[in-house]
């Protein structure tokens, strides 16, 4: 099921998440590289993508959902669109840096899959950077309709949103976002994503052959109990 499968959410995606400091810090990595061939797993609209997609680089995005690639299509540009997850990545050994934008790798149930999928697509020295929600923060105690309530207007009408925590189980949470419109049309999108550990993604990195760092944000903050986010890089030896 597509969980973006309403062209009126996709239209929003982008105002509700614009580029910031963490497109910043993608495109930093891609220059540092000299990256030549990049792919960009969970590109959704395509914004960071597109913006990727510089003279004499070959640039890759891929995507679980037909409507967000449908979107992204319809602003031209060089990039290649594969509609897939991470065993849409061929194993060409010839990638440069492949990103995941989003918390995109917190949708992913095998990690162990995906970083394998990653690891024959990269070169040797070959970089994987993305980011992740770290678990000791507890987002998800805020995903409810008493914290989460409120309303505005949109480019696709007035919206009246709020979330619904749904189950919290090992690392794994569910929650209903709900999209109300004033003509009474409440469109609920259901999200899974897994909470997992520093030490968790970075032993499955390492089973996938990389030697990986972590930062606690997106300007080398040092990485602690405290940390929101948690950036990975992994280089594959």
């Amino acid at each position: 099921m597509d969980p973006y499968g309403d062209e009126k959410l996709v239209e929003l995606y982008d105002l509700d998440n614009p580029a910031g400091d963490d497109h910043a810090y993608f495109r930093s990595v891609a220059d540092s590289l000299n990256a030549a061939k990049i792919i960009d797993l969970g590109c959704g609209t395509g914004l960071l993508t597109r913006s990727l997609a510089t003279p004499g680089r070959e640039v890759i995005g891929i995507d679980p959902s037909p409507t967000m690639l449908n979107y992204a299509r319809r602003t031209p540009s060089s990039v290649t669109w594969i509609s897939g997850d991470a065993t849409a990545i061929s194993p060409t050994g010839d990638v440069d840096l492949v990103l995941c934008t989003g918390n995109t790798v917190m949708h992913i149930p095998d990690l162990a899959t995906a970083f394998a999928a990653i690891a024959g697509a990269l070169r040797t020295g070959g970089v994987l950077v993305f980011e992740s929600r770290n678990p000791e923060a507890r987002a998800w105690e805020s995903w409810t309709r008493e914290a989460s309530y409120g309303d505005r207007d949109t480019p696709v009408g007035h919206l009246t949103e709020w979330l619904d925590l749904i189950e919290v189980s090992d690392g794994r949470v569910v929650f209903d976002a709900h999209n109300l419109y004033d003509d009474g049309r409440d469109d609920v999108y259901r999200s899974e994503l897994y909470f997992r550990s520093a030490d968790e993604i970075t032993a499955a990195l390492e089973t996938a052959g990389f030697v990986v760092g972590v930062t606690g944000g997106w300007h080398g903050e040092e990485f602690g109990p405290s940390s929101r986010l948690m950036v990975f890089r992994a280089e594959k030896v």
